[in-house]
């Protein structure tokens, strides 16, 4: 009996041939679907596909191989220009991808930055007619086509980007440049991309209510590019009660005490210079440890030599479940951003070990400031 195809990835044509290469140097079969056969190099959603027998060696390869963090490495080397502040704008055209294009807007008025919104969409592969059995076909109707799809998505496009320049004609948001770009594929894969061409200061997304986002699409999407990014990303819940950070007093730091979190502090202040905000050191370990409180009290001294004008204070988290403690002290604290950091790990270890960052996104109602801390 022959083995089945299982589809190991989808990437962009020019990953998917990376990945290709790879697994063929070891002996791999792959095949590779739902290629332009016009413009091949602008393909989105390439499948890869292997033998289910192939399987376990194929994901063995892509852990032990880095295949794609030198490609990573090399994309780092591109200069960017200091002097121009770049914020990006991921949407899925919803309530709270509009809260995040309002604080977005806001932010780069403020920090006197350009905008760039962003949809990406995934367009599954059909042909014209599939095939049911040996004389039956069914037809794909019209509205489930590939072009129908990019014409709804650029129309939807075009009526935030009319919503938001009526908010700005009445006064509701400072006027601001802002443009918008489409693109085809999945979503977290091609956000990563496209900051990585695009190279913006901060990535803003809107995100559901935390007993709604096991099933929404953005909400998952947020927790990869939080993961995979290494600029800050500001998560945006939908009933957040601000559209600009200038009315936020209360901004949480987690530390978890060890080097790392010295950059992500200076990141973190790089966010909101300019804004007058109180700023909350926490621990995010609640084991019973008298040493916790003497750390926090060395961090906030050792902050408060780099940043003299800032305000600065500390709680300790009540022992127990972490979330529950984080919770309570955003509550008792009257928290408007939490600020945490998360770094980069193996596909393995985002599976079965969530960060604290991808957790407090699926948890908590409160804004989630992510930095990538490197480690």
């Amino acid at each position: 009996m022959e083995d089945k195809l299982v589809t190991l990835a989808i990437h962009t044509f020019e990953k998917a041939q990376i990945l290709k290469t790879l697994l063929e140097t070891e002996g791999i079969e792959v095949y590779i679907h739902n290629v332009n056969q016009i413009q091949p190099v602008v393909s989105a959603g390439v499948r890869i596909r292997i033998k289910e027998t192939d399987l376990p060696h194929a994901l063995r390869i892509i852990e032990d191989s880095k295949w794609l963090d030198e490609k990573e490495e090399k994309e780092e080397k591109v200069a960017k220009d200091p002097h121009i502040g770049k914020i990006l704008i991921p949407v899925d055209f919803s309530d709270y991808s509009l809260k995040a294009c309002e604080i977005g807007i806001n932010y780069a008025f403020k920090k006197n930055a350009e905008v760039m919104i962003m949809h990406a969409y995934y367009t599954p592969y059909f042909p014209t007619a599939a095939p049911i059995g040996d004389t039956t076909a069914y037809h794909l109707k019209e509205e489930d086509s590939p072009e129908h799809l990019r014409d709804k998505v650029q129309r939807d496009m075009e009526e935030i980007c009319s919503v938001l320049n009526k908010k700005m004609e009445d006064g509701e948001l400072p006027m601001v440049e802002f443009n918008y770009v489409l693109r085809e594929g999945l979503p977290e894969e091609e956000i990563i991309a496209y900051g990585k061409e695009y190279r913006p200061d901060i990535i803003i997304m809107g995100t559901r209510g935390s007993d709604q986002k096991d099933a929404d699409l953005i909400g998952s999407v947020t927790g990869e590019v939080i993961e995979l990014n290494k600029v800050p990303v500001l998560a945006i819940p939908e009933d957040t009660p601000f559209n600009d950070l200038a009315k936020i007093k209360n901004v949480a730091f987690a530390t978890s005490f060890n080097e790392r979190d010295l950059l992500v502090f200076d990141a973190f202040m790089e966010v909101f210079a300019g804004y007058d905000v109180n700023i909350h050191l926490f621990n995010i370990s609640t084991s019973r440890n008298d040493w916790n409180e003497i750390r926090l009290s060395g961090a906030k001294e050792y902050f408060k030599k780099q940043y003299p004008d800032a305000n600065i204070s500390y709680t300790v988290l009540d022992d127990g479940d972490l979330l529950l403690a984080i919770e309570k002290f955003v509550r008792y604290q009257n928290i408007d951003i939490l600020a945490l950091s998360t770094y980069r790990r193996n596909i393995l270890a985002r599976m079965f070990s969530p960060s604290i960052a991808r957790r407090m996104l699926f948890h908590t109602n409160t804004p989630l400031l992510v930095m990538h801390a490197k480690g």
